[in-house]
């Protein structure tokens, strides 16, 4: 059996939706949507409740946290808690609090807040991914809403006329060209050694695990809000 170190990223600061974290969606703090899965995913692989780490600076997400059911004993250093801070730190300074803490994992899962509609079933299909394939990582993605062969161009230098960012430009209908994907931020299952040894883009072998479009919002902005909003109150009609 698997034992994922859950990493929930969950800094204090935050320019395009102010305190996003903590924000209630649909009448719940938004980090509330990820404790969830976090739990249920804990209590199917009978994980120690130290296996879901919150990683944040801020008291009042750690209180919010809290008030889920789920202890957040670390506190993110302040020198990792800005905007220009990396993923690869984050995640390994939680890794380096497991292992002082005599915390046992085997992977990481990396789950951030800001993709509610994420389900516990993808989840579990981006595990037994990453335990079928043994990769670097195993992240989820969507569909891209642009095609390098398709609709994507770059700019010459030269000319600055544009041209097709990959292949002929001769395609004239989507379906024709080859898939295209874009990582949707809702989960990443990482190696411990992978992440150890070098950088997340650097990870030559990672393994894609589809989500849907509505299942794939990764709220950034008030607009991305809105959506995610519409899409709850869609799906639940009063």
């Amino acid at each position: 059996m698997m034992k994922p170190l859950i990493v929930i990223p969950a800094r204090g600061g935050s320019k395009g939706i102010p305190r996003k974290n903590i924000k209630e969606l649909a009448g719940k703090p938004l980090i509330s949507y990820t404790l969830d899965v976090a739990s249920d995913i804990a209590g199917k692989m009978s994980l120690p409740a130290g296996n879901i780490l919150v990683s944040t600076d801020d008291n009042e997400i750690a209180a919010v946290a809290e008030s889920c059911g789920v202890a957040v004993p670390y506190r993110r250093p302040p020198e990792l808690a800005t905007d220009t801070a990396g993923s690869r730190e984050v995640i390994i300074d939680a890794m380096d609090w497991a292992e002082n803490h005599g915390i046992f994992y085997d992977c990481v899962l990396l789950l951030q807040p800001t993709s509610p509609f994420r389900t516990t079933a993808d989840v579990e299909g981006c595990l037994n991914l990453f335990k079928s394939k043994s990769p670097d990582m195993v992240v989820s993605v969507k569909e891209a809403t642009a095609n390098p062969y398709y609709n994507c161009f770059e700019t010459d230098p030269t000319s600055g006329n544009l041209y097709i960012s990959k292949g002929d430009g001769l395609l004239t209908r989507r379906q024709d060209a080859p898939k295209a994907w874009e990582f949707n931020g809702a989960v990443y299952v990482i190696s411990p050694e992978a992440i150890r040894s070098m950088p997340l883009g650097a990870f030559p072998r990672r393994i894609p695990y589809e989500m849907p479009a509505s299942r794939s919002i990764d709220l950034d902005t008030p607009l991305d809000w809105a959506i995610a909003e519409a899409i709850i109150q869609h799906n639940n009609p009063k």
